[in-house]
């Protein structure tokens, strides 16, 4: 049982004609995007936005017609994954560096969908380093500021040099014991100077989509 792809398709269901619908990043999300692109080769009229290079390209591969924000005044649903999902449905996202406009584009949405296999559902997060987008300039001192709220703040590296996201900024991956108070931590690391965001994502889930214990196909609302 393929459960990124289970997971990823039941999203589809959410999909109807005339939507603006907000394209995620990742391995799970990939599947939603497979489906949709399926979809509109038999009919369906939607419109994409993607939150990343790599996910716009699979879109215009599917054939899935992208739209420019300035050419909407909505986004009707947005469905992307998750590094880790609590018991209040804040997640941590970023891990595939698009953290920033996945919560732009999350932010933007009438209905904000979550697709997460059952090994991304925790009690409490923090087991996943949480990714925090930094800006180049003085991005030392911002680690250290980072690290005064008690993690250990690691710059994401790509073949030995500075891995660097769709918007040209680094990314310092912390390793926290556990996170407790995400709503304070994600308040605190937006005030620093040289952070553009974090990859805590706190009461903005709509539906996490996962599975349960017999595998079946669950639907989790706030």
């Amino acid at each position: 049982m393929n459960e990124k792809k289970v997971v990823g398709e039941k999203a589809v269901e959410f999909i109807k004609d005339g939507m603006v619908v907000g394209l995620g990043t990742g391995s799970t999300v990939y599947y939603t995007i497979i489906k949709l692109g399926q979809l509109v080769k038999e009919g369906l009229l939607i419109q994409g936005i993607p939150t990343s290079v790599q996910t716009e390209e699979l879109a215009k591969k599917v054939g899935i017609p992208l739209v420019h924000f300035k050419e909407i005044e909505q986004i009707d649903v947005a469905i992307d994954g998750a590094d880790e999902v609590d018991t209040h449905l804040n997640l941590i996202k970023g891990g595939g560096g698009a953290l920033l406009r996945e919560k732009i584009i999350a932010k933007a949405a009438k209905t904000f969908i979550v697709v997460a296999t059952p090994s991304k559902m925790v009690e409490t997060l923090g087991a996943f380093r949480l990714p925090v987008e930094v800006v180049p300039f003085g991005a030392e001192l911002t680690e250290k500021h980072i690290r005064e709220l008690g993690c250990d703040p690691y710059l994401r590296q790509l073949e030995g040099t500075p891995y660097k996201t769709d918007n040209g900024n680094y990314i310092i991956d912390c390793v926290f014991s556990e996170i407790s108070e995400a709503k304070r931590l994600e308040e605190k690391l937006n005030m620093l100077p040289g952070v553009v965001e974090n990859g805590l994502f706190v009461g903005m889930s709509d539906i996490v989509i996962s599975l349960d214990q017999n595998k079946d196909v669950m639907l989790i609302k706030r």
